[in-house]
């Protein structure tokens, strides 16, 4: 399913938006050396329900991958952990690269965003550069998500960055189509040919998420069934915004105000 929001449904986008945002810097801050991954998801839990949000994750259960219900408000992936992290009884070392990811429902509409970050003094070149290179083809994927487009465009432009930086690309998780529900088509592939795919029309929202991995395209499933790792142990990042599709320039919605 592909939704086009109306002109009248796009505030409530922007609210939804700016809630992620503003949640997951508010976690960015509190994250620190000895904080536990299960304290993240409390406070994001405590945050969702104050603002009269649901969260998109707690009952979430595909039939694609996982093992369901998720059961946690947050996706909290450390080191070589970069996809649909299941919060657990671990608290953050120095120098420890962590990623959270955060899809949030208000309004009758869903936005989800993620961030890479390293917690504490230690700051590992390869872990930074890692974060940069997803914040960059992020930046070129939206640069590109305009009205008459192709989702291939996107796709072809995030993977440039990625596979110029010298990492490997996995095509089985990327961006998605959101609306009223978290996942929705079109698929969003972290590299691809332009001109190719769904044409880009306004009202169109999409959620646009590079990860890369050091060494391997290969990923591997812990026990708990959800968290997705690197198949060598390398580290990993993640970079995530929901934008619409406009007359113009794409719009970012999950900045924190």
């Amino acid at each position: 399913m592909i939704e086009i929001l109306t002109p009248t449904e796009l505030p409530a986008a922007r609210v939804t938006g700016a809630l992620v945002g503003h949640i997951l810097q508010t976690l960015k801050g509190r994250a620190t050396v000895g904080t536990n991954l299960l304290d993240i998801d409390r406070w994001t839990k405590e945050m969702i329900l104050e603002a009269g949000a649901t969260s998109c994750y707690v009952d979430y259960e595909p039939t694609s991958f996982g093992r369901g219900p998720f059961g946690h408000y947050i996706c909290t992936a450390v080191n070589d952990a970069v996809l649909h992290g299941l919060p657990k009884n671990y608290a953050l070392k120095d120098g420890d690269l962590l990623t959270l990811d955060l899809a949030v429902l208000k309004g009758g509409v869903a936005a989800d965003a993620a961030i890479s970050f390293v917690v504490g003094e230690s700051q590992p070149a390869q872990s930074l550069a890692l974060i940069e290179a997803t914040r960059t083809a992020l930046a070129a994927g939206i640069e590109v998500a305009r009205a008459g487009n192709r989702i291939g465009d996107i796709s072809h432009a995030i993977g440039s960055v990625l596979t110029g930086a010298g990492y490997p690309v996995n095509t089985e998780f990327g961006g998605h189509g959101i609306g009223s529900t978290m996942h929705q088509d079109p698929h969003i592939p972290n590299t691809g040919r332009a001109g190719r795919g769904y044409t880009l029309r306004p009202g169109l929202l999409l959620a646009l998420e590079p990860w890369v991995m050091l060494d391997t395209a290969k990923l591997v499933t812990d026990a708990d069934g959800w968290t997705l790792r690197s198949s060598t142990g390398c580290r990993t990042a993640h970079t995530e915004h929901t934008i619409a599709i406009t007359d113009g320039e794409p719009e970012i919605l999950t900045l924190a105000n």
